[in-house]
């Protein structure tokens, strides 16, 4: 593959889970497996579907499929704005200020997953995966969490080098690793 791999590839953005949950699931399980990480209880391909379907039925929700000319799917990654009743930010260690939480609906956008194929790693592509969700958003900022401990801390490094800080922690499910919280100002995509 040339250096610019995403430019051989197609962006699909969705709102419709249903149309690429098959994808979705089949990608995160070969990622997530890549790393080690299927062995553990949330990251089993139930309980990720579980949350894939929670965070689909939220408004705003949006998922893009990075596919190559022949429809091999490289890579994915979804998000959704922070709703007003959003428990993003209610397991923060240390807790942040109300002013800091409150969401309106088009405050903070959570970027809840992504995931890209071994064979395209390396090349660009989850910085373009990151780029095309967020084109087109409109909120102030936005938030991820990732496992400090996965790829023995590079993937946080990848994500401090597009801009985000780690404001706090957090462990949002009893099943889930306690996860760094970074953050970054929207315009900045």
């Amino acid at each position: 593959m040339p250096a610019d791999a995403a430019a051989e590839l197609t962006f699909q953005h969705t709102r419709d889970v249903d149309d690429v949950r098959q994808t979705i699931l089949d990608v995160h399980a070969e990622v997530r497996g890549d790393f080690g990480l299927m062995s553990k209880p949330f990251n089993a391909v139930e309980r990720f579907d579980e949350r894939l379907t929670a965070y689909a039925q939220r408004s705003g929700w949006e998922a893009v499929i990075a596919r190559t000319g022949t429809g091999e799917t490289a890579g994915f990654c979804f998000g959704t704005p922070l709703a007003p009743n959003s428990a993003w930010w209610a397991a923060m260690r240390p807790p942040l200020p109300d002013a800091y939480t409150t969401e309106t609906g088009h405050r903070t956008l959570a970027f809840q997953e992504i995931c890209v194929r071994k064979p395209w790693r390396g090349r660009g592509i989850a910085r373009h995966l990151h780029d095309e969700l967020l084109a087109g958003h409109t909120e102030e900022r936005v938030t991820l969490l990732v496992d400090p401990t996965v790829g023995d801390g590079r993937v946080r490094a990848v994500y401090e080098s597009w801009g985000y800080e780690q404001i706090g922690q957090q462990k949002p499910f009893d099943d889930s690793p306690t996860f760094a919280v970074m953050v970054r100002d929207l315009e900045q995509a």
